[in-house]
This record gives C-alpha cells, structure tokens and sequence, in this order.
C-alpha cells in the first residue's frame, strides 16, 4: 500500500478500489479467512414484540443550557453518527424530555460520553429525565462549560462533543431529532494520541445494548477499518 493511497478519505478509496472489490467477489483475489462465530440454531422465530434491537448504541449524556440561569439540564437521547467529515451528529430527543424545548431554544448542546465510574449517575439521570430538577445535584455530576458552543458540560467525562444544530426533523408521533455539526472535540489527557486518534483502551467507556438493556464496555479487539485492504489510518 502506498503513502497516495493513505492520505485518500475514506470513500475516495472506495471509488477507486470498486474494481478490486469487484473482482474479488468473483475470486479472481484471494479472500480472506471466514469469520469464525459461534454456532448458532439456524430456527428463527419472530419475537411478540418488535424493536430497534441493533446494539450496541452509545450512551451519551447530553446537557444544554436552561430556560433561565442556572438551569441546565442533562439528559439521555439516542446518538448516531450522520458524517466523519465535515463531522455530523444526530440525536433523537423524546417529547417527554426536559431537554427537548431547550435544544430547540439554543439551538447548541455537548455530548459527553460517560465511563464505567459514572454508570451509575447515567442511570440515575436516564431514570429521571423527563422530569425537571438539577440533575446535576440529583446525579453528584460535576458541571462545566464548553470551549465552542454556548453549553454546560459534565465534567467528568474524558471526551466532550460540542454541537450546533443545522436541521431540526419532527418525527412522529413522539421524537424529534436534531442533525447538528461538530464544532470542537475536548478531551482529556492521554484520550488520544497526539494526532488526534482516539485510544480506546484508555478511555473505560459503555455502550447501550438494545434489546436487553444492559451496559458493557468495549470487549477485545477484532479488527478495525480498512483492514482488509491494507489501511490503519482511518478514525470516522
């Protein structure tokens, strides 16, 4: 693999490397080994109840400021990531969330990622986060203040995303989500190295799983992206 090709985004490389793919799905490349899984029943059955059972998802905490002066609010939305670069986020925000008219009032919020030493104030601000009070006092968690945007942060967290709202989509009948850009990323020492790449291994944080509700932390490495051609180099 050639430095050119290091320095190609992501999907520049795609395009150009379609052919390759292309062929090797008709073995004229060589493949790589299957994936060994464990052996399941191949009997499928279709549960009673049907649900968004994709995990894991991320646990993030989001604040934005208050209606008034000392206000602000923490709450638990579901995360996703909309693009790497220019670096997009979207949150899905319930109508029963405090927080739901203050994102619409400014528009700009912080998500923080929580680590397995505040699990427990996660879940003690999920379980309450449709109803107004200081979750900040409720939870022990430690307030702050973003370096970018016009929001509080939680303090104990070693990554802060900080986000400004570019579209805002009504999702009936209950959720809004909000596509917002990423316009800085604070982290802690030591959270990643020094270009910028995130250490994984440093950083003790959960995700959510849907369909148990249940939080685990990252288990052991199996690969990453752009491995099966040669590439390290990509973050998003």
């Amino acid at each position: 693999m050639t430095n050119t090709t290091h320095k190609l985004t992501r999907r520049v490389f795609l395009k150009q490397t379609a052919t390759a793919a292309l062929f090797t799905s008709f073995g004229f490349l060589a493949h790589p080994p299957a994936v060994q899984t464990q052996k399941k029943s191949k009997i499928r059955r279709i549960l009673t109840e049907p649900g968004p059972m994709i995990p894991p998802v991320p646990a993030i905490l989001l604040t934005v400021n208050g209606h008034s002066e000392g206000q602000d609010e923490i709450s638990v939305v579901w995360t996703f990531v909309v693009n790497g670069n220019p670096p997009q986020i979207g949150v899905s925000v319930h109508e029963e969330h405090v927080a739901l008219q203050m994102i619409k009032k400014h528009g700009q919020f912080v998500l923080n990622l929580p680590t397995v030493e505040i699990v427990e104030a996660f879940d003690i601000v999920d379980m309450n986060s449709s109803k107004i009070m200081d979750k900040y006092t409720l939870s022990g968690l430690t307030r702050g203040k973003a370096s970018k945007v016009d929001a509080p942060t939680v303090e104990e967290s070693p990554i802060h995303v900080e986000c400004i709202v570019f579209n805002t989509i009504e999702v009936p009948p209950v959720r809004t989500v909000f596509l917002a850009e990423v316009k800085a990323t604070a982290v802690h020492e030591g959270v990643c190295d020094e270009n910028g790449r995130l250490l994984v291994s440093s950083v003790p944080f959960f995700g959510m799983t849907v369909g148990s509700g249940e939080f685990y932390t990252m288990g052991d490495l199996v690969g990453h992206i752009g491995k099966s051609v040669g590439r390290d180099d990509i973050k998003y």
